[in-house]
């Protein structure tokens, strides 16, 4: 069995193929252009590992929460192709890829993940790894740091570069450490959803949807014409 694993919800571009031991991956720091390199680099990894799209059993991708624009640049990308090919989708939390490199990289079973949200605030959620799958005890959220509940995580370990933006958070949560260098990438987003691909728990195309923790900040012409407004936070 094989995935392809897409993620451009950083600044970074990832593409990786995976076959539960094996990975061939393509990692680059592209700011804005993930747009623009991203069937490229898709291309560029098929090609290094000889393998094609049709004989794939699925394609997962990095459903958020991130940047915005990237996380549905992942999803349509993916949709995509999974659609011309038949393959199943899995959408796996950027936050929990970042769980998974930190247990790659250090060893860690218990992760507090976070991402610098802008605006402020930071998304955060916490994973604790049983066997070989990731369960979430605390489920994706947006926060200002400050009001982050301090009770649940001494002990626990950090991972994400909302470490670095926001140093004393990990402090003040009372993590054994954190690595702030950790982003989500393709690898990490294939190991994170192996488990589901060997058990077929992958969606069809037109069922996989971004992962959103933020109200919306936009409303579409047609919800416009139809008077709909948003909601205050």
């Amino acid at each position: 069995m094989k995935i392809l694993a897409i993620d451009t919800s950083t600044e970074w571009l990832s593409v990786a193929l995976f076959d539960g031991q094996n990975v061939v991956a393509l990692h680059e720091r592209v700011g804005n252009a993930s747009s623009e390199r991203v069937l490229p680099a898709i291309g560029e990894v098929l090609a290094q590992d000889g393998a094609t799209l049709s004989a794939l059993d699925g394609i997962a991708f990095g459903a958020g929460p991130g940047a915005f624009t990237g996380v549905r640049i992942a999803c349509g990308v993916a949709q995509g192709l999974a659609y011309g090919a038949g393959l199943p989708l899995f959408a796996v939390p950027t936050l929990g890829a970042i769980a998974q490199g930190a247990w790659r990289t250090h060893g860690q079973r218990r992760i507090v993940a976070c991402l610098d949200a802008r605006m402020r605030e930071v998304y955060l959620a916490a994973y604790r790894r049983d066997g070989e799958e990731w369960a979430p005890v605390r489920e994706a959220e947006v926060k200002k740091p400050d009001d982050v509940d301090r009770a649940s995580f001494v002990g626990w370990h950090g991972a994400g570069e909302g470490f670095a933006a926001w140093p004393a958070l990990a402090v003040e949560l009372g993590l054994a450490g954190s690595d702030a260098s950790i982003v989500p990438d393709a690898r990490s987003i294939a190991e994170f959803a192996w488990p589901q691909v060997l058990a077929g728990k992958g969606v069809p195309a037109e069922h996989a949807q971004p992962l959103s923790v933020r109200h919306r900040v936009a409303v579409t012409s047609a919800e416009r014409a139809a008077g709909v407004r948003l909601q205050a936070n």
